[in-house]
Formats: structure tokens, C-alpha cells, sequence
């Protein structure tokens, strides 16, 4: 799931010089559809930045994060803390770039690919195509942004609110169940909740009608108004070689992270267009 990619960025989210900061830097983080309580998210996340801050010998507590499942929410806790990092979802980035003059720092790498496909899935063999949805019911944790649903996932050909009937759902298993009950009749999945589906052992022989152009993994994003470039550079250097730190290893290890890439905002580029562009 994207939170575990979520939750070990964040221990990496360490400061650039060492400073006896009477308040902690907030560190937002936003995962938007996601099913994890934000007290027991944020108490995990804050038990790893400890370890960070000892590890890298900063003062205990300089760091806090804020961690939300909800977009309206996470809109809400940027407007306040105005944090220097952040960990946002593909469509939020793309919806508040200019706003807070984000740039992407680092991608996590997973299975060696640092981009995933969605997948509209059905029962196999009921439909054909994505047109044959008109109308229908469409689940899934994904469609708590429905913009980004329509004008990325789907590249501006589909409008999710007025195409489909949707069923937003903080659970992916919780939509599929529905889906192979029959009382759902399609369900979108991000490429984690994909890769999960053979443990499942649902009753319906499932297929995907509609998969996804490849959509870059998003990771910590910078303010370039309140970083600097060397500031920058540096975090995302810290991040590469954390993997390859022997504590740092048993970090990704457990959540699933092979490593960390820098990145170019040209990377997001042809999403930005989408985004632009998108009815």
C-alpha cells in the first residue's frame, strides 16, 4: 500500500544542520483514501522520526508530523504549517504546486520501477470495456480524488462524478469483497492493491477492463521558496543512500522499499499537462 511507501519517507525526513529548535518542523503528510487512524499513523511516524533524531544526533523532538487520510483535511494542515517538506499524493501535488511552490525532492523505487498503472477491475467476462460502465458503480480508495481519477488515471477521456456511480471506500479488500458479491460493479486499484489481489482468494474470477497509462510514484516534495537548492540536493542525497545504511536497510525492508531516487520535475511534466488540459 502507498502509506507503507508514506510511512518510511517519513523517518527520512531529517533536519539539514544541526539547531536547537524550541518547536518542532511539521512535517504534512497526505494520504488521501487511506484506511489507517491518524492517531495511530501519526504516533508511528513520530516514533520513527525519535530514532532518526538519534541516529543522525539531532535534538530529541525537533521533528512532528501531521498525518491525514483526507484531502479537504490535508489542504486545511498545509494552509497552516506551510511545511518545507511534505509527503503528498500524485493529485495534490499536481493541484497545489504553484500554490506552495513544490518541487519533487525524491520517488521511492519499488520492484525496481518508480511509476505504477491503475486498473478498473470487473468480473470476468460481465464487461468489455470501460464505455459498458456508464452508469454503474465504480469503488475503490483511489476515487477520494476523483479529479486526479479522471484527468490522470483516466487522461481526461472519463469525468468519474458524471460517468460512473461512485462508491468512494477507505478499504480496497472492503471494495473488492463488494465486487465479487456483486454489489459493486467495478472496482479501481492502484498497483499495490493490484499486486494483492492473488492472497485474497475471492470466490469471482476478476479481470481489469481498463488499465492505466504509467503515473510516476510520488514521493517528498520541497517548498523552493523556503529551501534552497543546496538544502535540497542534500536531502535527496540523504535519501538515496538510506537503503544502503545498515539501519536505514531494515527500514525499507520492511516496508517494501528497495531504494530512493532523486527526481526531476520533468518527470511529472506530462502529468502536469494532463492536468492542465483535463475537462
Amino acid at each position: 500500500m502507498m502509506l507503507k511507501i508514506y510511512l518510511i519517507i517519513v523517518t527520512l525526513l531529517i533536519p539539514l544542520a544541526v539547531r536547537a529548535a524550541p518547536d518542532p518542523e511539521i512535517i504534512v503528510v497526505c494520504y488521501p483514501g487511506g484506511s489507517v487512524n491518524a492517531k495511530d499513523a501519526n504516533e508511528a511516524m513520530n516514533s520513527m522520526l525519535r530514532v532518526v533524531e538519534r541516529v543522525g544526533q539531532w535534538q530529541a523532538s525537533s521533528f512532528n508530523s501531521l498525518f491525514t487520510t483526507k484531502s479537504d483535511e490535508c489542504r486545511k494542515k498545509l494552509a497552516e504549517n506551510k511545511p518545507k517538506f511534505a509527503i503528498t499524493s500524485l493529485g495534490l501535488y499536481l493541484e497545489l504546486r504553484n500554490q506552495y511552490n513544490w518541487v519533487p525532492v525524491v520517488q521511492p523505487r519499488i520492484k525496481g520501477r518508480t511509476s505504477e498503472r491503475y486498473r478498473v477491475m470487473v468480473q470476468k467476462d460481465k464487461y468489455k470495456s470501460l464505455d459498458e460502465l456508464e452508469g454503474k458503480t465504480l469503488g475503490g480508495t483511489a476515487l477520494e480524488e476523483p479529479l486526479f481519477v479522471g484527468k490522470i488515471v483516466f487522461a481526461g477521456k472519463y469525468d468519474p462524478a458524471r460517468f460512473f456511480v461512485l462508491k468512494p471506500s477507505n478499504q480496497a479488500i472492503r471494495a473488492l469483497r463488494a465486487l465479487d458479491k456483486g454489489d459493486l460493479d467495478a472496482v479501481i486499484l492502484n498497483e499495490q492493491q493490484f499486486a494483492g489481489l492473488g492472497s485474497l482468494h475471492l470466490t469471482t474470477p476478476l479481470e481489469a477492463i481498463f488499465t492505466s497509462e504509467e503515473i510516476p510514484l510520488m514521493g517528498v516534495v520541497a517548498n523552493s521558496a523556503t529551501t534552497t537548492a543546496e538544502e535540497r540536493a542534500r536531502f535527496s542525497k540523504a535519501l538515496e543512500g538510506m537503503c544502503a545504511d545498515p539501519e536505514g536497510k531494515k527500514l525499507c525492508d520492511v516496508f517494501g522499499v528497495e531504494s530512493f531516487a532523486s527526481v526531476d520535475a520533468a518527470v511529472f511534466e506530462p502529468m502536469v499537462k494532463l492536468w492542465v488540459e483535463g475537462k
